[in-house]
């Protein structure tokens, strides 16, 4: 049999095993003392306590893997980091290199966008943005990085041609960072064209992709060249609401480490009760998933044949202007979507009121619906001529559909648009 606590374990998953094997059994126990206990447990300790000073000193000294502190690493974090690696990282081949893929937890989805960033870039240098990004991550561009002196572009990065301009006029650029589907608009940016674009004029760009949306059950960046993956556990990953956290997977030991010494000296390691919870999430990710796009599908069908629904975007749609590039890079076209009412903001005021079975909050992810409006609420600290340039109108609503039965979520719309 083999050893569950023995990095090989780790690598074997990769290579033999399928997306929901890997959710349930890869990482399991890896990195913990030895335990006869069948779900992992939680390690909820602040230190760990050394059998002599000796041992004490060779920890401290990088000397043996021996745990010190949570701030500095978790067996309980540890687990879910490496079943993340499982599920990232599989099938990941890049030529003439040796790769080695990584996986650090966050305390929350910004801090993992945050330290990413910050990997990557240093004062006087540049990094390109997605035009269209959740607002936290433009707040921390434009409000917190540029004034540690990192300047921040947008770029459209579902135009290659916007791309390539881009790159080219920012030589000091060191990441280009996108959601792929973005948020809220569902527009797509095709992840394998803009890395080979930034192989071909700037290879010391650094491509990041916060992969929120779809979940690697949906889409691997990496396996399709990008350098950086991150994600808000927050939502899908974890994906019952109880969890802030965060987790970036990348293929550059270089950023690992420096991913590694910022957890370290900022303290933005995630506590071990919610990395145990994430891990719990995890091991259900493949059928969630497999019910969120269903479902969302469904939803999406329906809303477009309304006479009170002016535009629906899901990629899923074949009238969605990247519908074929979504097949491509994507499993399935993901639970998320976001739709205009004929009436505006008015109307989609009127329809989050009065709605039932759908939950008026942000964030997404959750196994139950919820809905609510990116203009005042998750985009309200963008700039109106922004957000607007965007695709994020003052009438968007957002959806994030859950796992419920799908005739419910139809008749729930039905009756609330029937009085909008």
């Amino acid at each position: 049999m083999e050893d569950s606590k023995h990095p090989d374990f780790i690598k074997a998953f990769y290579l033999k095993r399928g997306f929901s094997t890997r959710a349930l059994h890869a990482g399991e126990h890896f990195g913990q003392p030895h335990t006869p206990a069948h779900v992992n447990p939680i390690y909820q300790t602040s230190t760990f306590v050394f059998s002599s000073a000796e041992e004490g000193a060779k920890a401290f000294a990088g000397q043996d893997d021996a745990y010190i502190y949570t701030r500095l690493g978790n067996p309980t974090v540890k687990v879910t980091e490496a079943k993340l690696n499982a599920l990232e990282g599989a099938g990941v081949k890049l030529a003439n290199r040796d790769i080695r893929v990584s996986t650090l937890a966050f305390s929350s989805g910004m801090a993992a966008i945050t330290a990413s960033l910050l990997a990557c870039a240093k004062a006087g240098d540049e990094i390109l943005l997605g035009n269209v990004v959740y607002g936290a991550t433009e707040s921390l561009a434009y409000n917190v990085l540029n004034n540690l002196g990192i300047k921040a572009f947008d770029v459209d990065v579902a135009n290659l041609e916007a791309v390539q301009k881009a790159i080219g006029e920012h030589p000091k650029a060191k990441a280009i960072f996108f959601e792929t589907p973005m948020n809220p608009t569902l527009a797509l940016a095709d992840i394998a064209a803009v890395a080979k674009i930034v192989r071909q004029v700037n290879p010391n760009i650094v491509v990041i992709v916060d992969n929120t949306f779809s979940t690697p059950y949906l889409q691997r960046p990496l396996e399709l060249g990008a350098d950086v993956v991150v994600h808000s556990a927050t939502k899908y990953l974890s994906g019952h609401g109880t969890v802030v956290g965060g987790l970036v997977t990348t293929t550059l030991d270089w950023v690992k480490d420096e991913l590694y010494k910022l957890i370290k000296n900022m303290g933005s390691s995630p506590g071990p009760f919610d990395a145990w919870l994430i891990n719990q999430g995890l091991k259900t990710l493949a059928i969630r998933m497999e019910k969120h796009c269903s479902n969302a599908m469904a939803v999406a069908k329906y809303l477009s044949t309304h006479p009170k629904v002016s535009h629906v975007y899901y990629p899923g749609l074949e009238n969605h202007p990247q519908h074929e590039l979504a097949k491509k890079q994507m499993k399935h076209f993901g639970g998320m979507l976001s739709f205009e009412l004929v009436g505006g903001l008015e109307a989609g005021r009127k329809l989050m009121n009065t709605i039932e079975v759908f939950t008026l909050a942000v964030s997404l992810g959750c196994v139950d619906s919820l809905i609510q409006h990116p203009a005042s609420m998750t985009h309200a600290c963008v700039p109106q001529d922004k957000r607007l340039k965007g695709g994020i109108s003052d009438g968007l609503v957002r959806v994030s559909v859950g796992i419920e039965d799908e005739q419910d979520l139809i008749d729930a719309l039905d009756k609330a648009l029937a009085v909008v």
